[in-house]
């Protein structure tokens, strides 16, 4: 309601609206010709009326001159009256301590807010401390995270508002239990606490953080535990590129292989739902380079015995049974996990099935780079001695955006001067390092590393992915979901010295090729190579690759899996005598990626085209067997 409605005088009333200043624009009626009873005209009083307007206008100016906003001067002399300017200057004054100390307080709340926590919960944790103690509203920020009791109950931080890559749980298919509403939790592990703290620090929900745990186990160390929710990212991009995709339909598979499907679902009982994923630690597998005698023989199922070879990949973080079924399907054979920072400066833990021999494996030479300064020599110069890292984390299929790494800088610069940055910003800044494989590049600056450093460090040739109109984002994407080579190469060794005159490969879910660059550097002749991969962007760069290489073999190439069925299957292995090495690794969408809408592990969408895997390489092995 509007307080000057009786029409009286009021002391709020704002002489410089925009409608007082357009009625004053106005020339005088006609009635202003009007007199008083002293003879004087109306327009006497206007005159007197100009000259007071002007000694207003006057002090106006005069303490907008001091640095005063006119709105703020205009109200401080309705209040105080335009005699008493001391009165006026101190109502200035006081107007102007308020708004610094609100401005101080909104960019506190800023400053927080830019680490990854919420306004709500930034503003109670700033109530409860002041605002003078930001290392005790840290650490109630912190709390409030990890116990997740925000005032908004907030159950996910996000710490790049600009990286829709990483919208959603990462975790959403890594558990049964969706929900902790219910759950009691009764004395709690002081270092599981703080490593949830931790994790929560760098933008994981306390769901993602616990299920990560508690897959992992209590003493894991924190790099392990983002490591295991870096792995759940690889897949974002990927989901994208097969939700673009039209639905075709597909060809039914034979008779046969749905027998035989539904033959070894019933003869295994379903693995229980609440025993957890048992990982080796180290994850070496049968040997790394450092290593090489773990285990030099192991025996095979004889249903597994090859030739053919077969190779099978996935990520080794997948949900509770997969693994198990993966075996189950691929004749009983265990799988082999490893984890790549054995061979390059960059964690990968991967599982791999197959039935090639153990013994005599060799490492491709040169060695690649074995830690961050020696794949990255120019960024030791900048490399601060708080940041420890000596391997990055998980190379993923996106970057953290320009928005972060400004705000990095900025948090490093105001602490320029200082020996080293206080803890609160050294954890902030390492948190975001590692959760973005963040480098060292000048003073105070950190840079998401380039699609050609990524190449190096998954072992493929300089500029593998660039040109031929491929974008940055899709050099990313493929290399995200690529094989680490040298780590295949390890295992694919053994192939030299069994195939002197050269083999003959079906890749299955050919990604960017790291299986043929493998063998290439191997020295391992490829006769033919029929590679399978649905994006186009990834069948190019194979193509690209193989010209340019002057491979004296042929390459065949298919979009999709389903174009090869028993007929075509049959044809091929007729025309090439067969395939020596079935390799591949098939979509973890539903295994490890933070598809939201899909839990279903093997049975999901994507990951499903592991059946193809089995199905194909099955029909490969009964071809060849009856030939």
């Amino acid at each position: 309601m509007d307080e000057n409605a009786s029409g009286g005088d009021s002391d709020d009333i704002d002489w410089n609206t925009d409608d007082e200043l357009e009625i004053a624009s106005y020339g005088l009626p006609s009635c202003s010709s009007l007199t008083v009873n002293d003879g004087e005209t109306i327009a006497s009083s206007t005159e007197a009326s100009s000259s007071a307007g002007s000694s207003s206008s006057k002090m106006i100016d005069h303490f907008v001159g001091m640095g005063f906003s006119e709105e703020v001067v205009a109200k401080a002399i309705q209040e105080n009256g335009e005699q008493n300017t001391d009165l006026i200057l101190e109502a200035l004054l006081k107007h102007s301590a308020s708004s610094s100390a609100s401005s101080s307080k909104s960019k506190l709340i800023d400053h927080f807010v830019g680490m990854g926590f919420s306004v709500d919960m930034v503003a109670k944790a700033i109530q409860e401390n002041g605002e003078e103690n930001t290392d005790s509203i840290l650490e109630t920020l912190l709390t409030y995270s990890a116990l997740g009791q925000s005032p908004q109950a907030e159950q996910h931080i996000n710490s790049d508002q600009n990286s829709p890559e990483l919208d959603g749980s990462f975790l959403d298919g890594f558990s049964d239990t969706d929900s902790f509403e219910g759950e009691e939790i009764t004395n709690p592990d002081p270092d599981k606490e703080e490593k949830l703290v931790s994790l929560a620090s760098m933008g994981y929900s306390v769901q993602e953080a616990s299920i990560a745990m508690e897959r992992c186990g209590p003493n894991t160390s924190i790099a392990e535990l983002t490591d295991f929710i870096c792995a759940a990212q690889m897949a974002k991009a990927a989901d994208a590129l097969l939700a673009e995709i039209e639905d075709k339909p597909r060809p039914k598979p034979s008779n046969g292989y749905h027998k035989h499907k539904k033959r070894r679902m019933l003869d295994y009982e379903k693995p229980p739902i609440d025993e957890p994923i048992r990982l080796p630690n180290p994850m070496i597998g049968f040997g790394v380079p450092s290593n090489p005698d773990v285990i030099v023989h192991r025996s095979l199922p004889e249903a597994a015995a090859g030739p053919p070879y077969f190779y099978y990949e996935n990520v080794a973080l997948a949900p509770k049974g997969v693994w198990d079924t993966i075996s189950r399907f691929l004749y009983d054979v265990e799988p082999e996990f490893v984890d790549s920072k054995y061979f390059c400066a960059a964690a990968r833990k991967r599982g791999y099935v197959h039935n090639l021999p153990i013994k005599n494996r060799h490492h491709l030479v040169p060695l690649p780079p074995q830690n961050i300064y020696e794949a990255l020599p120019l960024s030791r110069k900048w490399w601060p001695s708080w940041d420890t890292r000596s391997h990055l984390n998980c190379l993923q299929t996106c970057i953290a955006s320009a928005k972060l790494t400004e705000r990095i800088r900025k948090a490093l610069e105001e602490c320029d001067g200082e020996p080293e940055p206080p803890h609160h910003v050294q954890k902030f800044v390492m948190d975001e390092c590692r959760k973005w494989n963040l480098v060292w590049v000048g003073r105070n600056k950190l840079a998401p590393l380039e699609p050609d450093e990524v190449e190096m460090l998954l072992g493929f040739p300089k500029n593998h992915t660039r040109g031929g109109g491929i974008s940055r984002t899709d050099r990313y994407k493929s290399l995200g979901n690529s094989f680490q080579v040298d780590t295949v190469a390890y295992h694919l060794s053994v192939l030299k010295e069994m195939y002197p005159d050269g083999i003959n490969v079906l890749s299955l879910f050919s990604g960017i090729g790291g299986a043929e660059v493998a063998l290439h550097r191997l020295g391992v002749r490829m006769k033919n190579v029929v590679s399978v991969d649905i994006s186009e962007v990834n069948r190019n760069i194979v193509r690209g690759w193989w010209e340019q290489t002057n491979q004296k073999g042929t390459l065949i190439d298919f979009a999709d899996v389903q174009q090869l069925d028993a007929n075509r299957i049959e044809q091929m292995i007729n025309a090439f005598g067969g395939f020596d090495l079935v390799i591949g690794g098939s979509p973890c969408n539903n295994l490890a990626g933070s598809n939201r809408h899909s839990r279903d592990g093997l049975e999901g969408k994507e990951s499903s085209l592991f059946y193809d895997y089995f199905r194909i390489l099955d029909l490969v092995k009964n071809m060849m067997q009856r030939n």
